[in-house]
């Protein structure tokens, strides 16, 4: 387990971002896990923008995004890299077996290499392109492709409720919040096994907390720079 003598761990957010993002930002990902794990944190804002072009940001996350990790002069970046951090050390998320823990890791890099490039793809095209001459051709491409994906997806999960180890791990805490990222798309819906799969993980108190704590923590309108 993880040792909680040790110093307060801080992660970076945003102080501000438009409404059809809030939620899907990625320092979700790692408030929910540090949630499951019982580890209390503080949240360094990164606002102004001038704050992640800054040469002191840039040294903890070299592109300038968040979320980026901090702790006993441990800094890390990339969500699913610091997501898979805190489970290696927390029986909450990550079995304790070889084997187990290689399945979950699987299913993890499943989530971030397999199921998001299609979905993030999508997603972009809806929401920052919509009605451009080109997605006409490109869209239906790339639901389709994300449908597959989803369908095989669903077909693993069957009956299961989680994906690895009959129980709740990393690999579904990040696989749900990929899938998060269809909400403006009725596509989850259309596998029944992956609708009850997304409800149930929602439905924990972990990402409740979760997903107020980074609500609650943002201002309606751009704070001055």
């Amino acid at each position: 387990m993880m040792n909680t003598a040790l110093n307060p761990i801080t992660i970076t957010a945003y102080r501000w971002v438009p409404q059809l993002a809030r939620g899907l930002v990625r320092d979700l990902r790692v408030r929910w896990a540090l949630e499951e794990a019982g580890l209390p944190y503080t949240v360094q804002f990164c606002w102004p923008p001038s704050d992640q072009a800054s040469t002191e940001y840039r040294q903890w996350q070299p592109f300038g995004q968040v979320p980026a990790y901090a702790r006993d002069g441990l800094e890390l970046f990339e969500s699913g890299a610091i997501v898979l951090h805190i489970a290696e050390q927390s029986e909450s998320l990550m079995p304790t077996d070889a084997a187990g823990r290689a399945r979950v890791r699987t299913w993890l890099f499943a989530a971030l290499n397999s199921i998001e490039p299609p979905v993030q793809e999508l997603a972009g095209i809806d929401l920052f392109h919509r009605g451009e001459a080109w997605t006409q051709q490109r869209r239906p491409q790339v639901e389709e492709f994300a449908k597959r994906r989803l369908s095989a997806l669903s077909a693993w999960l069957g009956e299961r409720e989680y994906l690895v180890e009959g129980r709740f791990t990393a690999a579904d805490l990040l696989m749900i919040t990929v899938l998060q990222i269809l909400r403006h798309t009725d596509l989850v819906a259309q596998y029944p096994a992956l609708k009850a799969y997304c409800e149930r993980c929602e439905a924990r108190p972990a990402f409740q907390k979760a997903l107020r704590d980074q609500l609650a923590d943002f201002v309606e309108q751009p704070p001055a720079a």
